[in-house]
């Protein structure tokens, strides 16, 4: 239904689209069998846990009282076959974040995504949408302050903002989705790819052109430019339809693996990531085997939307090359602006952390439009996929040589032995 704009954030969460798949049960058909009363006789009742059986009721003929009634044979019940329980069809796995889906809900496993580039300087907090998408890019933008990309796939967000201009890295990393990109203006050299590859290896929706009486986009009163435009699943959905941004994504370039089990999460755990004027912290809660994330003081990051905390199942951090962006177009402007480049072709370091530890990796992404890989750095694992926990990844990015603090906490103690044992 479509969004009216609003003066206010929308705070009442509209119903999630992702249902997790935590156990499969398998459904039985239950037959009735339905008998007839003769005269002042009546089929018994099968108890709750008997096996319902046919039963033949025979009706005597006519006897005159002075012939001597005949030996007969009793009726035979027809045993009726057990009914076959009908198979509950596998659960499917998200493309993007490998979360299982009902196999009702195939179509979300592989609905095309769309990407949102976010603020994030603190006029722009709380945000809306971090919490509810499937992967989340922040990385350095104007002289450092970085901004966030949201991917959504499988989950709705009733409000998704505040959005703010693109970059052409955030252009790379959404390109490995054929994504719809949707973002206000931006870098000349992002709106230059934008423009020359619209429905090839990306979808370009600018609020310039889809805000306004448009209505894909909205701009609240409650907070000043640029830090006022909102979009949501629901006006997404809509302009994905209108672009032809609709092919399913049926590959993902992840490797995924399932929670660990209670009795191999450490107790505790945490990571630093710094940034220019900000600074990132996460809080390993082993209970849900997710990260708690903290931005610049605050105790815990709040989705403004949903009023969910973002608390992601993995934290990926990149090392990439930063710098001032030159020789594109508008480089003067860029300079003014103190826009960055970022080395996202390439490869380099990455430290992955996901059910309370971390593996030191690499990252590769061999072209604009190639996935970024992650893979064993050393051990005899190396050269192999590191995977990713089902739920959602946080990939942060920092400039190569970047302080990176972490604390890995100890593993619980064995439960105690039991009766009779040593």
């Amino acid at each position: 239904m479509p969004r009216n704009v609003t003066s206010t954030l929308p705070s009442a969460p509209r119903p999630r689209r992702r249902l997790t798949v935590a156990g499969l049960t398998l459904g039985a058909a239950v037959v009735v069998i339905g008998g007839a009363l003769l005269a002042s006789g009546a089929l018994g009742t099968p108890g709750a846990n008997s096996t319902p059986s046919l039963v033949a009721v025979v009706s005597p003929s006519a006897t005159p009282a002075s012939a001597a009634p005949s030996a007969t044979t009793p009726p035979t019940a027809s045993p009726v076959p057990t009914p076959s329980p009908t198979p509950t069809p596998p659960p499917v796995a998200a493309t993007t974040d490998g979360v299982w889906l009902l196999a009702s809900q195939a179509a979300l496993a592989t609905r095309h995504p769309f990407a949102v580039t976010i603020d994030d300087q603190a006029a722009a907090r709380p945000q809306s949408g971090l919490a509810s998408a499937d992967i989340v890019w922040q990385a350095p933008a104007e002289g450092g302050i970085p901004r966030y990309m949201a991917i959504f796939q499988t989950t709705d967000a009733p409000a998704i903002g505040p959005v703010r201009s693109s970059r052409l890295y955030f252009v790379a990393w959404a390109t490995e989705w054929r994504a719809m990109y949707v973002h206000v203006g931006g870098a000349p050299n992002a709106l230059a790819y934008l423009h020359a590859n619209a429905g090839k290896t990306i979808y370009d929706a600018d609020e310039f052109r889809w805000g306004g009486s448009a209505g894909y986009l909205w701009r609240i009163t409650t907070r000043a430019a640029p830090h006022n435009v909102y979009t949501s699943t629901a006006k997404m959905d809509l302009l994905e339809t209108r672009l032809k941004a609709t092919a399913p994504q049926t590959v993902s370039p992840y490797t995924f693996k399932d929670d660990a089990l209670p009795s191999q999460r450490p107790v505790s755990g945490s990571i630093v990531v710094p940034y220019l004027a900000n600074r990132i912290s996460y809080t390993y809660d082993p209970a849900t085997d997710r990260y708690r994330r903290a931005v610049t003081g605050a105790k815990v990051q709040v989705d403004a939307g949903t009023n969910q905390p973002v608390a992601p199942a993995n934290v990926v951090v990149l090392m990439m090359s930063v710098g001032p962006l030159v020789n594109a177009p508008g480089a003067g402007t860029n300079q003014e602006k103190h826009r960055l480049e970022l080395g996202y072709v390439g490869h380099g370091n990455a430290l992955v952390f996901n059910d309370g530890r971390v593996v030191k990796a690499v990252w590769s992404k061999a072209s604009m439009t190639a996935p970024t890989l992650l893979k064993y750095a050393s051990g005899p694992q190396a050269g192999q996929p590191v995977p990713l926990v089902r739920g959602q990844i946080f990939f942060q990015v920092v400039a190569t040589g970047t302080a990176i603090t972490y604390k890995i906490g100890s593993l619980p103690p064995p439960p105690p032995p039991g009766p009779g044992r040593d």
